[in-house]
């Protein structure tokens, strides 16, 4: 007498329940489901054994996927009974395609029923058979549009079809499923750009704020036009010459914002969050750096990206160079700032803050700015590699007190920086 247990299920007639207990097995140790067979495990038979054969492979093939009938072996017995032998599969999680990739549609065996899966084990599921990059996992939600995807690559002139998705990254080739990857390029996404304008340095009073979701390609063109709103512009005259400098160099902000959306790591929930004050601009996505980098490797533009098909299809699309060339760009667009951009790391976070080119701390010093006193201190510097305040105040035939001022004064516009201080206090040239 056969019971049911962990590995035998009975029917007595074909029902879509059925779908169900192949998933289970499938996802679990395998095990045979009886078609014809009572609950007490008494053989009933079916009167048209043929039929509903081929009305369960053909279910099985539509109703579950991936696709597990390779797993799925028939054997119509004597009495009128069919055998499903379900073995394990190689591809977990199988669910059902009417329910999606979520516990509703994922079912395991445990003991003689089959019951869904908690998020805990379908994730856990996924990360033991794709591996752990996040990328080329299967997504969870697989109905996916990308008609915002398509435009970018339209208007980019790269050719985007569904022919393509595989080579893509999009779908998988193993499962034809929808990738991680496919997520976040797809309408969508789940993750989202935060842009904050705050009226204090404190960054705790709000002058605005604004959410990008959708296709990364949304989020890219939002963000970045709403940076450059933000993006002052100061008048200076040479002359009767207007010259305009933007606060923050445009192909730094979008530097910047790019290295944000490429490197961050998707795999955990939030957004990335961006925060605008009068004196900066600070990107703060999720993830630091990979393990053997440090932030002097990133300066110097070496560069191993944490998601390297997206970084593949934003250099096919001519949005990125090659890795490490745009934290390079964006030091070479504040060369002659005193305030260059500042990198800061933690085990979770990566922040890099661009300062206000046209604040008084950052402004590039003009011949106006710089005095007959000032001149004099930097032809002595140049000579002797450095001064003392003292030295300013034999040279300049000054007080004490104004030879501070005017150390002071030249290290604010970027002539000279401190060396030292107490009794070894120095002043020196300078070096961006």
């Amino acid at each position: 007498m056969i019971y049911e247990n962990e590995n035998t299920e009975f029917k007595v007639r074909f029902t879509d329940e059925i779908y169900k207990e192949v998933v289970a097995f499938a996802n679990t140790d395998g095990g045979s489901i009886y078609v014809g067979v009572d609950d007490g495990g008494n053989p009933v038979g079916l009167e048209d054994v043929d039929g509903e054969m081929t009305r369960i492979s053909n279910g099985i093939r539509d109703a579950i996927l991936p696709d597990v009938t390779m797993f799925v072996r028939f054997n119509i017995q004597d009495n009128g009974v069919i055998r499903l032998d379900v073995n394990e599969g190689t591809n977990k999680p199988y669910y059902l395609r009417s329910k999606g990739l979520k516990p509703s549609g994922v079912y395991v065996r445990q003991g003689a029923s089959s019951a869904p899966a908690s998020n805990e084990l379908i994730r856990l599921m996924i990360k033991q058979n794709d591996g752990d990059s996040f990328e080329d996992s299967r997504s969870l939600e697989q109905n996916l549009t990308f008609e915002q995807a398509a435009k970018a690559f339209e208007r980019y002139g790269v050719e985007f079809s569904k022919e393509k998705y595989p080579a893509l990254g999009i779908t998988q080739l193993s499962s034809g499923l929808y990738s991680n990857l496919g997520l976040l390029l797809s309408d969508q996404c789940r993750h989202t750009i935060k842009i904050a304008v705050f009226s204090d340095e404190a960054k705790t009073i709000f002058k605005d704020s604004k959410e990008f979701s959708g296709s990364l390609f949304s989020q890219l063109d939002g963000a970045f036009d709403y940076l450059s709103l933000c993006n002052r512009t100061a008048a200076s005259f040479n002359g009767l010459e207007r010259i305009e400098h933007s606060d923050y160099p445009e192909a730094a902000l979008r530097e910047a914002l790019l290295n944000a959306i490429v490197h961050r790591d998707y795999s955990f929930s939030g957004s990335i969050i961006i925060n605008v004050t009068d004196n900066e601009i600070e990107f703060i996505s999720i993830g630091g750096l990979l393990p053997g980098l440090s932030p002097d490797d990133i300066r110097s533009g070496i560069s191993q990206p944490r998601n390297r098909k997206l970084a593949e299809i934003f250099h096919r699309l001519k949005l990125i160079e090659s890795y490490g060339t745009g934290i390079r760009r964006i030091y070479s667009c504040y060369e002659n700032c005193p305030q260059q951009p500042r990198i800061d790391v933690t085990s979770n976070t990566f922040r890099m803050t661009l300062f206000n080119t046209n604040s008084v701390e950052n402004a590039v010093p003009k011949a106006s700015d710089i005095n007959s006193q000032m001149q004099i201190v930097i032809d002595y510097v140049e000579g002797h590699g450095s001064v003392t305040e003292a030295e300013i105040g034999e040279l300049l035939g000054v007080k004490k007190t104004r030879s501070y001022t005017i150390a002071s004064e030249m290290c604010k516009l970027g002539l000279l920086e401190q060396v030292g201080k107490g009794k070894d206090k120095k002043y020196k040239i300078f070096e961006s």
